[in-house]
């Protein structure tokens, strides 16, 4: 075999293991929210084509299903339906998009004025906190508004636990790619826990064909159902910024220079609103799959693009589809918990690494005030016109410290976010 057949099959499986890295928390999100995973897999692949497209396949990244848009979700797709939170995934999109057109004309610092950690670290950290319900009710066999109890308290925590327990000895014991796998090993571990003790339902995978279309959802589009959603994208805008700088700290290169923060960034907005065309969730930077890249020092963005069509025709084999969705609650729940408390503490760290002063007022007003209107479920409006949760703490944030006076002229670059993710990346060595 010649050596560029060598290298390509190479590439080939590499771009397979960045996928399995990927992959549990890809199809946990949709499955949390009620979509459908056969079709955030299809998206997914979809949505890091279009990024490699618009950013000239230049960054090795890839796309997957968003946490930060899971709570918003939940509550549209309850009040408005599902084709409506499509077309709300949608403008959410078109804001990433708009953002991107402002960081090209005024530059990076653009992102960092409005969007500096005294506004992004607590706004992670409600993401976190305000979806920590979920998890413990669907660990202690509940829906994940604690409703309805779907299995007995005893053999839910015996299933949940043992999913948590694995969850965070892979992710704190393992060693090499698998250390970056613990979703997926708390997940598997799981449910072959929860099969064994008779929570598993394989009725509806004997019945479903081998490969079939998924079942894609067109969007509607609900202004309340926009308005609703279009402060959620301020989020993930903020995930996206550390993304890229951690990437380019592994990699050694600028990629806020080139292709440049704008294009990645409508990169990202693209592939959201490619997403919701077809009933997939929106679309972020994976940080897991950023960690394979620093481990492996696969710097071939072409691997994406495999791992893209990977993703894409395992969208395909509907059986495959059915059996994730016969994941149990339990399982779910228990490798939630970790993860959502995850999530919370980045925030925290945020605010740690960036050095904001919690003693100086106008710092402590921001946070505060974000806090506890996004973890206290205040809501702003009425009806089906109205703020709560990530959209209204993300809002107050950035008016908050855009209005209140400054004891010091802002600096206009991403140092403190630069100083965020270097941490973050040393301590995954």
């Amino acid at each position: 075999m010649s050596d560029s057949k060598i290298t390509d099959l190479r590439t080939i499986l590499a771009g397979s293991q960045m996928l399995f890295v990927a992959f549990g928390a890809l199809v946990l999100m949709p499955l949390l929210t009620g979509l459908n995973p056969s079709v955030a897999l299809f998206t997914a692949g979809m949505g890091t084509l279009l990024f490699h497209w618009v950013t000239k396949n230049t960054v090795p990244v890839f796309l997957a299903s968003s946490f930060v848009f899971i709570a918003p979700i939940t509550y549209s797709t309850q009040t408005w339906g599902v084709s409506a939170t499509m077309g709300a995934l949608f403008a959410a999109g078109v804001v990433y998009m708009l953002l991107a057109m402002m960081v090209k004309v005024k530059g990076s610092g653009f992102m960092h004025r409005i969007m500096p950690p005294v506004v992004t670290g607590p706004v992670i950290m409600v993401i976190g906190l305000g979806l920590a319900p979920i998890a413990v009710n669907m660990a202690m066999g509940k829906t994940g508004d604690g409703a309805i109890e779907l299995f007995p308290y005893k053999d839910a925590m015996i299933v949940s636990m043992a999913a948590l327990l694995t969850t965070l000895l892979v992710a704190t014991m393992a060693k090499g790619i698998f250390r970056l796998v613990p979703i997926l090993a708390g997940v598997l571990v799981g449910y072959a826990v929860a099969n064994t003790m008779g929570m598993v339902d394989m009725t509806k995978v004997s019945e479903a064909p081998v490969f079939a279309i998924p079942e894609f959802v067109m969007p509607e589009f609900n202004l309340a159902a926009i308005l609703f959603m279009l402060p959620v994208a301020i989020a993930p805008a903020i995930e996206h910024v550390g993304d890229v700088l951690a990437i380019g700290n592994v990699t050694g290169k600028d990629y806020l220079k080139k292709p440049g923060l704008h294009r990645t960034l409508f990169g990202d907005g693209i592939a959201t609103s490619a997403a919701s065309l077809f009933g997939g969730p929106p679309n972020t930077t994976y940080s897991e799959v950023t960690g394979a890249v620093m481990l492996t020092k696969a710097f071939n963005p072409k691997i994406m693009l495999w791992a893209s069509a990977f993703a894409i025709l395992l969208a395909f084999v509907s059986k495959f589809g059915v059996l994730l969705q016969t994941i149990p609650a339990p399982v779910m729940g228990g490798i939630l918990i970790l993860l959502f408390g995850s999530i919370a503490s980045v925030g925290l760290n945020t605010l740690i690494k960036a050095r904001v002063d919690l003693g100086e007022q106008r710092n402590l007003v921001i946070v505060s005030t974000t806090l506890v209107f996004g973890i206290g479920g205040m809501a702003v409006g009425s009806g089906d016109l109205n703020l709560q949760g990530v959209s209204l703490c993300g809002l107050i944030a950035i008016v908050l410290n855009l209005v209140l006076p400054m004891p010091q002229v802002s600096s206009d670059d991403l140092h403190e976010e630069e100083a965020v993710v270097k941490d973050m990346v040393d301590h995954s060595r």
